[in-house]
């Protein structure tokens, strides 16, 4: 988004970094030259990919040879009943969201996409939910949703997500490498 570009060089500037350059386009359609990037890195913005596939394989034909990825992002659940209610929060904050991954996923795109991958470090990430909607601008009526939908979910959800009253919880993250 032009928003998330302008703070990227407001910052990258206000640091003294002259070496970053923004540009906008779709992940599935690379706006950069073949063997451009010595790595690629994704940090929480796979789950708004239309086409992870396609995405990946532009991420390999602008990777040089020997160039490494790096992404970090929501890791979904092997569980259906749990991954149906984080998908369904996720979609109701942010209507761009698409889908959180499992790592077996992610390991079985890159796989298709050429890469070597190693799912390198899996976590909890606390997610306080009054920033978390604001972030988004989430509307009135999707954020009653969400805590509605914590509120009815069976306790194995609340309990695994760790849903706090004031409606934070816990999502799962991953990093992965690949080459």
């Amino acid at each position: 988004a032009p928003q998330m570009l302008a703070t990227v060089a407001s910052a990258a500037a206000e640091r003294g970094f002259s070496n970053i350059r923004t540009q906008q386009g779709a992940a599935e359609k690379l706006p950069f030259a073949d063997a451009s990037f010595d790595w690629v890195v994704s940090r929480m913005s796979a789950h708004h990919w239309h086409d992870v596939p396609l995405a990946l394989a532009e991420v390999r034909r602008v990777l040089k040879p020997g160039g490494r990825v790096l992404f970090i992002d929501i890791a979904g659940s092997e569980h259906p009943l749990l991954d149906t209610h984080l998908q369904a929060v996720e979609v109701l904050r942010d209507g761009s969201h698409i889908r959180d991954y499992r790592a077996d996923e992610w390991v079985s795109f890159f796989a298709a996409a050429g890469f070597e991958v190693d799912v390198r470090q899996r976590w909890r990430l606390d997610i306080e939910f009054g920033s978390w909607v604001a972030r988004m601008r989430t509307p009135e009526a999707r954020v009653l949703a969400i805590r509605a939908l914590w509120g009815a979910a069976p306790d194995e959800v609340r309990d695994y997500f760790d849903v706090k009253d004031d409606g934070s919880f816990k999502l799962d993250a991953l990093m992965i490498e690949a080459w």
